[in-house]
Order: structure tokens, then sequence, then C-alpha cells
């Protein structure tokens, strides 16, 4: 949503540092508590007597301060110019847990949604902090939120030919959807610590084909995740891949890029958009050969009676993974050869295709993705509202939202309090959940304690249920 400066002027009431929230509000930034940033007014079409610049450096923030004569959850929109490109910012609540906001390169002051907060009878505070810096701060807005409708989401497998562990898996996800969340771990060495340490198992175990490609096993790369995935199937649970595709040719297998992080675009010189034009060519060839070795993998979990919440080329719009790399139309253009190749050549039909990238510029079609989702490394344990909220716009509501990676275990309460109704949260491995940093040890307690939160022991049966 764009607003005109006529719009905003007419809406604004002065800098407003401390002021009653009723209706749409607008919160001049030069009026904020300034850290480490500078009023400007170079840039034409601002609102107010200014806006804010820097956000160079650890620590850069404006902070607002709002009275609510109640508790409630408020729409906030930030008004930015992005004339130095795509970045990312973080608002924070009352010191409290973080949400990163995309902030798409703009020629001029643009509005868009910062997703919602949930504001204290009260004084508030609202940070609005350097993340991937460089950007224009004008102002921000707050309403009142409205309340959400139900869900509108379809628990049809776009593969017409789905077999039935499949649509008994989309089917209980669909039956939990916006009541319940079940937990998810990456990593067979981190769910096993969530065991001994909370007394509860997580009800899905993250796994990746990472280690099953050439570029990668010609190295002396093994694994044996898919046989961790299907014995975790046969204790009840479910399971999801992810695939760090190791790039097919090209690796520089350096001293500064290894071999092993030939998944990352600066690791190797393969180039997705020149292989995907060439059809005939060696590293289009390449790229089907390692599918169709994923291929083998699948069909042992499809035997094994184990249906996949499956996320290929995962991240693809941050462009750090060679998939992504060339921008959004080879990458999807590769998602639909994956699918197409799996489902029609290789007969697979226990899979769930997610789709994991919020931009709707590289959202590759509703005919190909079963559900859609997001990676947050927010910390702070917050609902992660305005990726949710930006993933059920995506595809108007009409498909489940998942939050495949997290790195803090977003707050049960909080979920609920701001209507984020993510389908599962899956942390990642190591430090993410054992360290203590991201999730304290009581905090996954309670999480894994928590009624809204389902377990391994509490899913038992799940499939011939549904």
């Amino acid at each position: 949503m764009v607003w005109s400066r006529e719009f905003l002027a007419a809406l604004v009431v002065g800098s407003l540092c401390a002021s009653s929230v009723a209706q749409t509000t607008i919160y001049q930034a030069e009026g904020a508590a300034l850290t480490g940033v500078t009023v400007e007014t170079s840039t034409a079409g601002y609102t107010g007597s200014g806006y804010v610049d820097g956000f160079d450096a650890d620590g850069d923030k404006i902070t607002f301060t709002v009275n609510s004569d109640t508790s409630q959850l408020y729409d906030l929109s930030i008004i930015y110019a992005g004339i130095y490109g795509e970045k990312y910012t973080t608002v924070v609540l009352n010191g409290g847990a973080g949400s990163q906001i995309q902030l798409p390169e703009t020629s001029s002051f643009t509005t868009l949604s910062g997703g919602q907060l949930l504001l204290n009878a009260g004084q508030n505070t609202i940070e609005i902090q350097s993340n991937w810096g460089w950007y224009l701060i004008d102002a921000i807005s707050l309403a009142p939120s409205g309340e959400r409708g139900s869900h509108d989401i379809t628990t049809t497998p776009v593969n017409p030919n789905a077999n039935s562990d499949a649509r008994a898996l989309l089917n209980y996800l669909g039956s939990i959807y916006g009541s319940k969340i079940l937990s998810g771990q990456q990593d067979q060495e981190s769910l096993d610590w969530v065991t001994n340490n909370v007394g509860k198992t997580p009800a899905i175990l993250g796994v990746d084909l990472m280690d099953y490609t050439e570029s990668r096993t010609s190295r002396g790369a093994s694994s044996t995740d898919v046989d961790k995935a299907i014995a975790f199937a046969n204790r009840g649970g479910i399971t999801t891949f992810c695939w760090h595709w190791g790039a097919p040719s090209g690796l520089y297998d350096s001293s500064d890029q290894p071999w092993w992080s030939g998944f990352y675009t600066e690791a190797s010189s393969f180039n997705i958009a020149t292989a995907l034009a060439d059809t005939s060519g060696t590293n289009y060839n390449l790229l089907i050969n390692d599918i169709d070795t994923i291929a083998v993998e699948l069909k042992r979990l499809q035997s094994a009676g184990v249906p996949v919440l499956w996320r290929p080329l995962h991240e693809a719009e941050g462009g750090w993974f060679w998939w992504g790399a060339q921008g959004p139309e080879p990458a999807k253009q590769l998602y639909r050869i994956v699918y197409d190749r799996l489902t029609n050549y290789h007969g697979l039909n226990n899979l769930i295709w997610i789709w994991n990238s919020v931009d709707a510029a590289w959202y590759p079609g509703d005919d190909v993705v079963d559900i859609v989702s997001a990676d947050d490394y927010t910390e702070g344990n917050g609902p992660i509202s305005a990726t949710y909220n930006r993933l059920v716009d995506l595809v108007n509501d009409k498909k489940i939202v998942a939050a495949t990676e997290v790195g803090a275990i977003p707050d049960p309460a909080q979920l609920q309090a701001y209507g984020a109704d993510w389908v599962y949260f899956c942390v990642w491995a190591g430090d993410y959940i054992s360290g203590g940093q991201w999730n304290s040890l009581s905090f996954i307690t309670s999480v894994y304690n928590d009624p809204y939160v389902l377990t391994l022991d509490e899913i038992q049966g799940w499939k011939s249920t549904n």
C-alpha cells in the first residue's frame, strides 16, 4: 500500500511522542528519540519536518513512545524510502522480542506493513533498529487491528496423485491449523537433546538431503538422514526434509570456500540461469542427475510409508544460495523442474510441497505449492507476526503457513495473542536449541509443556485418523 503525501499529512498530529492511540495515527521519526541517526531533509517526499537517515551501525535506532488506553493489538505501518536497495529493519516493542521487516527497494517514500504490535495499557516504546542498514525512516503509523476471519485454506494436495499418506498429513495439518502448533527440531542429535533435557520429544524431525548427491559424495560425504526419518516416522512422528544442494559443478574447493560449502553462491561459479538456458548442456544434465539421485532416497521413504514435508530451494530470495543468485525467474523455473521431475517422471506421491520465500515476485504458483513458509532468525521468542501476515496475504489465506526454520522458538502466548497461526516451528540445530542464548532451557521446557504446543506423544495416530 502506498499513501499519498496529502493523505499522510491529513493524519499527522505533530511529532506525537506520547499520544493516546484511538485510530490511525502517524508518529514522525524526527520527533522520536534518536540513537546514532540524524534528521535529514534532502530527499523529497517526506511528511512532517524531515526524516531519519543513518542506520549504518549496530545500535542505531529510533524510539517512539506511545500511550494506549487499553491493552490492544495494533497494525503497524512504516513510512520509509529504500533508496539504497532492498534492506531489513528490526522492530522491537517494549524492549522485548524483535520482528524483522523487509524493506524493498524504492525510489521514493512508501508505506508498507510492519505487522502487528500488542500494546500494553499505558506507555509503550517502539524501536526501529538498524538491521541490514541504510534506509530512510519518515514515520510510523498505528491503527487498531480488526478481527481476523476464519482461515480458508485448502488441504487438497497440488499433486492429484498424492497417496493416502500425503493426504493424511496435509489433512492433519489443516485440522490443527489455527488452534495448535506442532513442535519441530532440526537434526536427530538436537532432537535427542530436547528429549533428554526437557522430557518431551518434538513432533517433527527436520533432516537434510545434502549429502546424497554427486558433488558431495564424490568428496567423501555420506548421510543416514533418510534412515533417521524412517525410524522417527515409525515412532509416530512427522518428518521434514530440506536440501542444501551442493552446486553440481564449479566448486572452488579452496581454503576460503571449501567444497562442503558448495550450496552457497560464493562457493562456486555455477550459474543457474545459464544452466537452465541450455537444456542439452552439461550443467543442465547435472541438475537433472542430482534430482534423479534425490528421487532414489525419496522413493525409499515412499516405500516405507513416510510422507515428507518437502522444502526444496529454501531461502531462494536471499540470494546466498546458488539457486537464488540469479533472481526469481531461474529459481521458480528450477522449482517447477524439480516438481515435474519428482512428481511426473519419478511418480513420487508422498511429498507435501513447501515453498520457502515471502516475496510475491519469487512465488512459483499455487499449482505447485501446498504450504508456504519462511525461515526467521530474529532473537527474542516473538511471534514473527509480520512475516506470517505477509505469507497469508501472499496466498490469499488459501494455504497453510509454516515457520520452517527458527533460531528463537516463538512464545505460544504471543502466537495466540497476535493470531500468528504457524502450523509448526522447526528450531535449527546445535547452539540454537542447546546453547542457551537463543532459547533458555526454562523457556524451552515451558514451551514443550504448553497446551498450545503439540509434541510427539500428543500426535500419535495422526495418520490413521486423517
